[in-house]
């Protein structure tokens, strides 16, 4: 079995741990920590390993290898008793395909148990010396100034010049919550944070994702800036999907019909990460940067409010966004304008 302790690590990595650990997750000494890892994220893993020792915190890692053959069917049963005797949670994973039931497994144990949970999935180590180095305390400053403008709004406008036009109508019986990498036993979130989001009403118009896709196609497809992927929304609905690249076109449109709500948009975002600049071609960080993006498939209900459910969840990110909240411009091509 993979012993953590023993794995050696850049030193650059410590305060972005640090953070994670003390920033976000708000680690107490007196706090069990699971931490679930794989070979491919190892020597981050061990940098937060060690910022749980320094702590004094008590904590069991898992390297999904050791205990299964990858892509994970089902998530390992040691993973899922010790998250049941846990208050935090990490997980700091390079997806593969078609891997997302066993997470599904695991944050379900999460949202039952209320854990503090931080969702690293395809962290690498260029979002460990960027997002993961956010001033969090702005950017949940940030995240709730935002939220007290989308929250009572009806219709929220995004565009973008690659030609993204695209109206969401809210439903005001769904909540947006807030995902600004300080993490509570309310809701799990992603690190890097910095993000308020909902599930919509109903989206129509056009997105056109000249970022990045989401899931395992992220890794696949990279930054698309060069290939757009151009996305018509009907009704919240997926109704077309087009690129120059045939196979992101015909991969991306399989993977939202994969049940009869994975062509639906579950959720509706604003990203609001200070440190984030610009697409790395990493989905964990890039849906964090200042702009919209939304993702089809699973609305997470459980935090929403949303009274439907899809199997998959695929986000797509585009680039230099205006937002309009009602008739109120909140930002204006990438820059907030509060």
């Amino acid at each position: 079995m993979t012993s953590l302790a023993q794995i050696p690590f850049d030193p650059a990595l410590a305060p972005g741990a640090h953070n994670a650990v003390h920033a976000c997750l708000r680690v107490q000494p007196d706090e069990k920590v699971t931490l679930i890892t794989d070979h491919a994220c190892l020597e981050i893993a061990a940098a937060l390993a060690a910022a749980l020792r320094d702590l004094g915190a008590q904590h069991q890692a898992f390297v999904l290898e050791d205990l299964a053959p990858r892509p994970l069917g089902d998530m390992p049963a040691p993973v899922l008793r010790d998250l049941e005797t846990s208050r935090v949670s990490i997980f700091a994973v390079v997806a593969q395909q078609n891997e997302l039931h066993s997470r599904m497994q695991m944050t379900d144990v999460v949202n039952r148990r209320r854990i503090r949970h931080a969702h690293m999935v395809n962290i690498e180590k260029r979002i460990m010396l960027e997002g993961m180095r956010a001033d969090y305390a702005a950017v949940d400053a940030l995240s709730l100034r935002i939220l007290e403008i989308t929250r009572p709004a009806s219709i929220i406008r995004a565009t973008t010049p690659a030609g993204t036009d695209m109206t969401a109508t809210m439903n005001p019986d769904f909540k947006w919550l807030k995902t600004s990498g300080i993490i509570s036993e309310n809701t799990w979130g992603n690190l890097p944070g910095g993000e308020v989001w909902t599930t919509p009403g109903e989206v129509n118009g056009v997105f056109v994702v000249d970022g990045v896709v989401g899931d395992y196609l992220c890794a696949k497809y990279g930054d698309l800036a060069a290939n757009p992927l151009t996305l018509r929304i009907r009704q919240n609905r997926l109704v077309e999907a087009h690129s120059a690249n045939k196979a992101l076109e015909d991969e991306f449109w399989r993977y939202t019909h994969t049940d009869e709500n994975s062509d639906r948009v579950g959720e509706y975002a604003i990203g609001t990460n200070l440190g984030v600049r610009d697409v790395i071609g990493n989905i964990l960080q890039d849906e964090k940067i200042p702009g919209v993006h939304i993702a089809f498939g699973n609305p997470y209900g459980d935090h929403t409010g949303a009274q439907w459910y899809s199997s998959t969840h695929i986000d797509v990110v585009g680039r230099r966004f205006s937002i309009w909240a009602e008739d109120r411009c909140i930002m204006r091509d990438g820059e907030f304008i509060l």
